[in-house]
Parts: C-alpha cells; sequence; structure tokens
C-alpha cells in the first residue's frame, strides 16, 4: 500500500477545479477512492509530504466511500493527516482511532458577551489573571470537582447535561452544543479502568499543547456577514468573545490507545493491511469497532462536559472583575462543536440516500440550513463553524452550507494547521521573548509554561486568512467575522 513516493503522488495530483485537487486511485495499489487535497495554489505546494502518503492510505481502507478528503489546515497526523475527513459504508466499513484523533471530542466553544473592547483594555491583565486562578491550565492539570467513578459514568452518558444539571451552566449552553452536549450509544462499561482513573479529576480543565482561552475582539471591519453575525449574537462593533479549545484530555487518550492495541488482532483476524500500524482499524460490524464507537462517546460526551464546566469558570471570573453576573454581562454560547470524532450521518450518494460513518480528524461539522441537529434558531441560517488560529493571528467565525453537505459529507477545516514541529518553533524563539512580543502588540499571555508558549507562535502555522479563503471559495463554509485576541490563557 505504502510503495508510492510522497513525490510522486504530489505529481499525480490533479486540479479538478481551482481549490480541489485529486490524486486518482491508480497512483497508489489498493486506492478504492480517490484522495481529494482542497487547497489553493500555494498551500498545495507547501503541503508537507505525510499528507500525501497517509491520505492516499486512507483511500485504501476498508469501505471508504466517494473520496479520502484532506481540508487546507492539513498537515501529517497519527495515521490520518489532521484535517483529514473519511467516510465508510457502516456495513462494510471500519472505524479507526487513527482517524479520529487521541483527544477524541478536541473541539471549539465560543461565547459572546455585551461588552466591548473599550471597556474590558482597562481590566484586561486583571481578567487575565482571574481566568489563570480559576481555569487549571497545563500538562497533568486538574479540576475543581472530586467525582466519584460512579458520577464520572453519569458524566460519560448526559456530557454536558450532568454539569449544567448541577448547576454549572444554564439550558440554552446545551441548546447551543452540538447533540445538546451529549452523544447518544455512550457504554461506560467498554471503558477502561486506566481510562476512568485519567479522567476522574480533569473536568474542567484546559490542559497543554494547543489548547488555550482566548479573550477576543470583532472589529467592524472584520465582520463578512452582519445578517448571519446578529443571528450567532455578534451585534456590536468592538464587541468581546471568548473561546475554548480543548477536549477529553487524557480520559479519551487513553481510551484511543487501549483500542489501538485492540484493534491489531482483530485486523489480522479479517485479513486487513494497512501498511501503518497508526491505521489501526476494526470493522464497525465487529465487537471490537462496536466497542471502540461505544467508548468514543463517552470520551466524546466528557469533552463536551469539560468545555460546560470551563463555561461556569470563566463566567465566575468575569463577574468577579466586571462586578455584575453573566446574564447581565451576556456571557452566552454562540455555539460549541467537536473536530475530532467519528459520527453516523445520512447523505446522498450517486442518488441514493445512505448512513455513513463519518471521520473528521482535525475537521469541522459544517451542516447548512433546514439540516436537522441544529439548534432551532439556527435551522433557517445553519451551523456555526468555529475555527481556531494562532495565538498571534486571531480566528474566525464561519457558517456551515449546503454545498459541504454535498461536497465533503458535510466537513470543513478546524484551524490555520501546522508549518513546522513544535522543538522546530521552540528553537526559533524564546517563551519568555514571544510573550513579552505580543504584550507590546497589545495581547496580554497568560501561560502555564512558556516552552509551550513558544510552541504555539504565530510563524509556526500558516496563513489563517488563506486557509479560510480557500473553504469560503469552495463554498463549503462562508466567512462570517474575524475575532483577533487580546488574551490568551495558554495550557
Amino acid at each position: 500500500m505504502t510503495t508510492a513516493s510522497a513525490h510522486y503522488l504530489r505529481e499525480m495530483a490533479r486540479p479538478v477545479r481551482p481549490g480541489v485537487w485529486e490524486i486518482p486511485p491508480e497512483a497508489k495499489p489498493g486506492m478504492l477512492v480517490p484522495a481529494r487535497i482542497l487547497a489553493s495554489s500555494t498551500l498545495f505546494q507547501t503541503m508537507d509530504d505525510g499528507v500525501f502518503n497517509q491520505l492516499t492510505n486512507v483511500a485504501c481502507l476498508p469501505g471508504i466511500r466517494k473520496y479520502a478528503i484532506c481540508m487546507p489546515d492539513g498537515h501529517w497526523g497519527y495515521g490520518f493527516p489532521i484535517g483529514g475527513v473519511a467516510a465508510f459504508d457502516p456495513d462494510q466499513g471500519v472505524i479507526s482511532p487513527g482517524g479520529i484523533g487521541f483527544d477524541i471530542n478536541c473541539g471549539m466553544r465560543l461565547l459572546r458577551t455585551n461588552l466591548t473592547e473599550s471597556e474590558v483594555r482597562p481590566r484586561l491583565a486583571a481578567l487575565m489573571d482571574e481566568l489563570y486562578s480559576r481555569v487549571p491550565c497545563g500538562v497533568g492539570c486538574k479540576g475543581v470537582l472530586r467525582l466519584s467513578e460512579r458520577e464520572y459514568r453519569d458524566v460519560m452518558i448526559s456530557g454536558g447535561g450532568w454539569v449544567v444539571k448541577r448547576g454549572y451552566g444554564r439550558s440554552d449552553d446545551l441548546e447551543h452544543t452540538e447533540e445538546r452536549g451529549a452523544i447518544p450509544g455512550a457504554n461506560p462499561d467498554k471503558v477502561s479502568d486506566r481510562a476512568v482513573k485519567r479522567g476522574l479529576d480533569q473536568l474542567g480543565t484546559l490542559g497543554s499543547g494547543n489548547h488555550y482561552l482566548e479573550v477576543q475582539v470583532v472589529k467592524q471591519e472584520n465582520v463578512y456577514d452582519w445578517g448571519v453575525a446578529r443571528a450567532f449574537g455578534i451585534d456590536r462593533p468592538d464587541q468581546i468573545c471568548v473561546m475554548v479549545h480543548c477536549g477529553s484530555r487524557g480520559f479519551g487518550h487513553q481510551i484511543a490507545t487501549d483500542y489501538l492495541k485492540t484493534f491489531l488482532p482483530v485486523m489480522s483476524r479479517y485479513g486487513i493491511r494497512t501498511g501503518d500500524k497508526e491505521l489501526a482499524c476494526a470493522p464497525f460490524t465487529d465487537p471490537a469497532g462496536a466497542d471502540y464507537f461505544a467508548a468514543m462517546n463517552c470520551a466524546a460526551n466528557s469533552a463536551f462536559a469539560n468545555r460546560q464546566m470551563i463555561t461556569h469558570l470563566i463566567r465566575e471570573s468575569f463577574a468577579k472583575v466586571f462586578g455584575k453576573n453573566d446574564i447581565t454581562l451576556g456571557l452566552e454560547v454562540v455555539y460549541d462543536v467537536a473536530h475530532n470524532i467519528a459520527k453516523l450521518e445520512e447523505y446522498e450518494i450517486d442518488g441514493v440516500k445512505q448512513k455513513l460513518l463519518v471521520h473528521r480528524k482535525g475537521a469541522t461539522r459544517s451542516f447548512g440550513p433546514g439540516r436537522g441537529y441544529l439548534p432551532q434558531d439556527y435551522v433557517d441560517i445553519g451551523q456555526p463553524v468555529i475555527v481556531g488560529g494562532s495565538m498571534e493571528t486571531g480566528s474566525y467565525l464561519l457558517l456551515g452550507t449546503n454545498v459541504a453537505m454535498q461536497e465533503t459529507f458535510g466537513s470543513t477545516l478546524h484551524g490555520s494547521g501546522r508549518t513546522m514541529s513544535r522543538s522546530r518553533a521552540k528553537e526559533m524563539i524564546r517563551g519568555d521573548k514571544l510573550k513579552q512580543s505580543m504584550l507590546d502588540r497589545g495581547i496580554v499571555i497568560r501561560a502555564a509554561s512558556l516552552s509551550g508558549l513558544a510552541e504555539e507562535a504565530g510563524f509556526a502555522y500558516k496563513d489563517i486568512s488563506e486557509v479560510v479563503a480557500t473553504v469560503h471559495d469552495l463554498g463549503i463554509s462562508t466567512r462570517v467575522a474575524r475575532l483577533i485576541p487580546i488574551g490568551n490563557l495558554k495550557g
């Protein structure tokens, strides 16, 4: 399966139309469908070799339908490229932890406020101090809640609803969360004791790596569609928003680790050869595949609960600094959406509606108007798509479209996409210098680790505006607003 070189695969890619490059099945033995890379010419030329190898490997997996897809923020990952999307026939296809990621339901949450930049700037340092003191961040951080194993099993099933039920949120938070914060089919019996122990004390924690909590401002000139923006609660110039990026922490990581080991003998039994152990998988109909799906949903629901608990801590922080409650401050959830997940969804292929198991690994659901599963107030508009950029260059709020339903299994990008390793970024800049440089530009940083801060320097990422322009031009999600960072809490 892996005999073709990345150079050869790159040469074999042909533009289907502007922004879409296709590698045909004959480019690599075993490919069942074409591999499609969505990218501008510049982004395509700079796409790393790993994307070409990994995406064409994904195109070889049993039961894959239509295309293996990589988004413009794509780069090398574990098994699948980050930015990868693949849909499988649930009766004939597989489920693969590598197509979901170790941080199951890593995702984005966006909150809006009634505050403007002029009201926040004078208290920004105090606000970031308060957020840093209340929201645990960094490697191995522990949350404020102490749960019994029985309570944590309830979290695995009820997700964000468990947190709200205990007074750490509001019912409208759930309404604006994908799947109302709880995906059906979670079964705690399919989760190892080791995974439970790793997750017990991590609810309401940011973690480390590229995870963050960011205070952002929406400048009037950065709103591209005021009609949609107002529907999403962005209704005034210089409005302050808060973005959260984190997932299921060590709990999801352990579940992925457990099932990668479980799947190796299963693959042997079915004669599945991927040529890459990172693409370990199991037929979705096999008990092992079904068990992983049930365990993965436990982690997904734990991640929804995690972001809901962090929302509560954000509201407490704002209330203390501004002396008003969260209702008065207008701290409302715009949306919460996963970008590391596998879900059963229905799509039309060759005129026939089919249920498919859609893997999104560093890719965001992008449902257009009229699609089920959307909050009632977004049904006629489409789904908010939250795209996290680097802490120096800003992020985007986009709108899901029906083009995505036809072209990309209802999916779009999730962020900027890295251009270099974390170790390379640390070689190029020191954390303390970066922190001062950002402060000079009006961005207040609170970080658990200066070394970790250096890993996330803006130059380590692709140009977010070009990445977003690619999906906008393709119509698989459209620009609503750009959000500029003024405060960043870095895990």
